[in-house]
């Protein structure tokens, strides 16, 4: 298992996947969200501007472009946290680069039994896992059969069982 710094995810996006890139994030809160004026004026009730032209943004949509798709899984609690608010207040500008994000309360992670942890899963044969712990912030990066296996069997779970952003948004916003 290799071990790179996190931030190299971007190099992955742009020649790391033929087809696929799906993502599961489980965390309750994300440092390079809540290290931004933008979060902390979102905190302050401004909604978050759009960011159609940001680097992810761009290549995401390049990518989507050429038939890949990129997939991902939020995790939610209830009541949703902070940051998680704010993901949900984003996600548009996401869906508008091509994306197709779907939300999962954490209770029916849980009673799947996904896994705790942040990953991406490329072309079902690449497994990048992030270590949030360590200081570094680094992705474990690895081909292992078994542990690519267990994240396609967490994907498809998890994907069967998600809601899509609109249906999703709409529930936390009319309290049901």
């Amino acid at each position: 298992m290799a071990a790179v710094p996190a931030h190299q995810i971007l190099d992955y996006f742009r020649e790391g996947f033929e087809h696929t890139a799906w993502r599961l994030e489980t965390r309750q809160g994300y440092a390079a969200d809540q290290g931004t004026d933008e979060y902390r004026q979102f905190l302050a009730g401004v909604d978050p501007p759009r960011d159609v032209d940001g680097p992810w943004f761009v290549n995401a949509r390049e990518q989507t472009q050429q038939g890949k798709r990129i997939e991902r899984v939020r995790l939610v609690d209830e009541p949703a946290t902070d940051n998680q608010r704010y993901l949900l207040a984003t996600t548009p500008d996401n869906l508008a680069a091509g994306e197709d994000i779907r939300y999962m309360h954490r209770s029916g992670a849980e009673r799947l039994g996904l896994p705790d942890f942040d990953f991406w899963l490329f072309d079902s044969r690449f497994l990048a896992r992030f270590n949030w712990s360590d200081a570094t912030r680094r992705m474990e990066l690895t081909t292992d059969a078994e542990q690519v296996l267990a994240a396609c069997q967490a994907r498809d779970a998890a994907w069967h069982y998600a809601t899509r952003y609109e249906e999703f948004v709409a529930q936390v916003r009319s309290g049901v």
